[in-house]
């Protein structure tokens, strides 16, 4: 199912953010992806953010993937998660215009989980949030804590960055979580690519 891809630029906060948009079907969920951490190399061609952007593409759903400020060409400079959390709002705010009459999504991977979780838990219009080898060691997602709202959140058990006992701790505390621990997977999922897409899209 191969969709329109469109490079664009969005208004941010504090400048243009690059972006690539795909269109999808009418009346699928309208799905935004955050890349991992601007400071060790993360950006919207990150693999993982790749593979996952495939799998709902695959599904049919309008994805935009898009750098947080700093990376590549989009404007501004790394502001420690906070600003990072307000590029991920504005980009919501651009794809709710876009698709009005939908459904919005947020999935994030590692950091991206962060920025982005942080921004949907502000913004009612998010209906459903995927967290991929959230990096719950280095952010303080307790923020999380009351969200009523469909989470699944997938990590892989060898994560050699995240721990996995970080995240299944995290996800105990979780009221609507579905949760996922894909068995021999590290943090980029080298050898998983094909389980970290069923398990993003299972049971949509």
């Amino acid at each position: 199912m191969q969709h329109h891809h469109e490079k664009l630029f969005i208004e941010g906060p504090v400048g243009k953010l690059q972006a690539i948009y795909q269109t999808g079907e009418i009346g699928k969920a309208a799905v935004v992806i955050c890349h991992p951490h601007p400071q060790f190399g993360g950006t919207m061609r990150n693999k993982v953010v790749y593979w996952m952007a495939r799998a709902f593409e695959n599904l049919g759903h309008p994805i935009l993937r898009f750098n947080f400020r700093g990376v590549e060409q989009s404007e501004g400079s790394w502001d420690e998660g906070l600003g990072e959390a307000d590029d991920a709002g504005a980009v919501l705010d651009w794809m709710h215009e876009k698709h009005p009459e939908v459904p919005l999504w947020l999935a994030g991977f590692s950091f991206g989980c962060y920025a982005g979780l942080t921004a949907a838990s502000q913004d009612i219009r998010v209906e459903r949030m995927f967290a991929v080898a959230p990096a719950v060691n280095l952010w303080d997602f307790s923020f999380m804590r009351n969200e009523a709202r469909p989470l699944k959140v997938i990590h892989g058990s060898i994560d050699e960055l995240v721990p996995h006992e970080m995240v299944s701790a995290w996800v105990a505390l979780l009221d609507s979580v579905e949760y996922h621990e894909i068995e021999g997977a590290g943090h980029f999922f080298p050898e998983h690519m094909e389980h970290l897409q069923w398990a993003l899209t299972s049971t949509l």
